[in-house]
């Protein structure tokens, strides 16, 4: 089985494919992008692929939303993680011996605060991803220069860890979603999740009318976010996660729902998965299902 990530091998990305994939023979397809890995997806070099959709410091990854979106994919799974940073360099360096800092823009804001406290000459460089940062400064035996990332990361590529848990909030958690390309593959898991889009005319009260539909069936909102819709000003489409007890209760919610929002559409159904259950994916393909 092959899945695209964003990033290289002890990327948080990585480690989200474990936790989905603990026992199974997974090949990475390694990517520069968030677009990239949709690409992989779309074109078959990758059965399936990760992406990381929001985090408790920085919000929702808004591009990745579209990416999903507009790729017609399907969300299939989810996984949650618990970031903790932290600032690696070369064994031979101490931190004050540093005067650069490389990683991924997201985890570079995530230790904003942090990263304050060093000097104003102090360069702060945003790279491709977390791993291949570090990996970078072991190959290149770059002196003076630290990178932001996991433990696993240091542990990997022979680094020495300078400082811990250096995110602004120690209660750090980023959310990942598998993908796959719509209708390719089936899950064993009963779904009590999932994630839609539609958009509103602006007539007043039509999002709190969406909402009552939703709360008449049951269905509990657990994640709003809209984004501009694009080629058209001023227009927003609604991404939103709902949970139900029962899936027929989320069904006859959609029926209700598409005959008064537009361009309603259905990202996915899933089983809500904060207790990183692994995926059973790969079951349903290896029994042919």
């Amino acid at each position: 089985m092959k899945i695209a990530i964003q990033g290289i091998e002890g990327s948080f990305h990585d480690e989200a494919v474990q936790k989905l994939f603990p026992n199974e023979k997974v090949d990475l397809v390694m990517c520069d992008s968030f677009d990239g890995v949709t690409q992989s997806v779309r074109n078959k070099k990758a059965d399936f692929g990760v992406l990381a959709i929001e985090n408790t410091i920085t919000g929702s990854l808004l591009p990745n939303y579209n990416l999903v979106e507009k790729g017609d994919f399907e969300i299939l799974d989810e996984v949650f993680l618990n970031i903790q940073m932290y600032l690696m360099a070369l064994e031979t360096e101490s931190i004050i011996d540093i005067f650069e800092v490389h990683s991924h823009p997201v985890a570079l804001l995530q230790c904003r605060d942090y990263l304050r406290k060093f000097p104003p000459q102090f360069k702060i460089i945003e790279g491709n991803d977390t791993a291949s940062e570090a990996k970078r400064i072991r190959e290149n035996n770059l002196q003076g220069v630290a990178a932001i990332a996991g433990k696993q990361v240091a542990e990997r590529y022979g680094l020495k860890i300078l400082d811990s848990n250096i995110q602004d909030i120690k209660e750090n958690h980023t959310r990942f979603v598998l993908i796959g390309n719509r209708g390719t593959s089936a899950t064993k898991k009963v779904p009590n999740k999932a994630s839609i889009r539609f958009q509103l005319g602006h007539e007043v009260g039509t999002l709190s009318k969406a909402l009552q539909i939703m709360a008449l069936h049951n269905i509990n909102l657990t994640k709003i976010q809209s984004l501009p819709v694009l080629g058209t000003p001023w227009k927003y489409a609604f991404f939103v996660d709902v949970t139900f007890l029962d899936p027929q209760d989320f069904y006859s919610a959609t029926e209700s729902l598409k005959q008064f929002v537009k361009n309603f559409k259905i990202l996915g159904m899933y089983a809500q998965n904060i207790e990183n259950v692994p995926s059973e994916l790969t079951n349903v393909l290896q029994d042919g299902e």
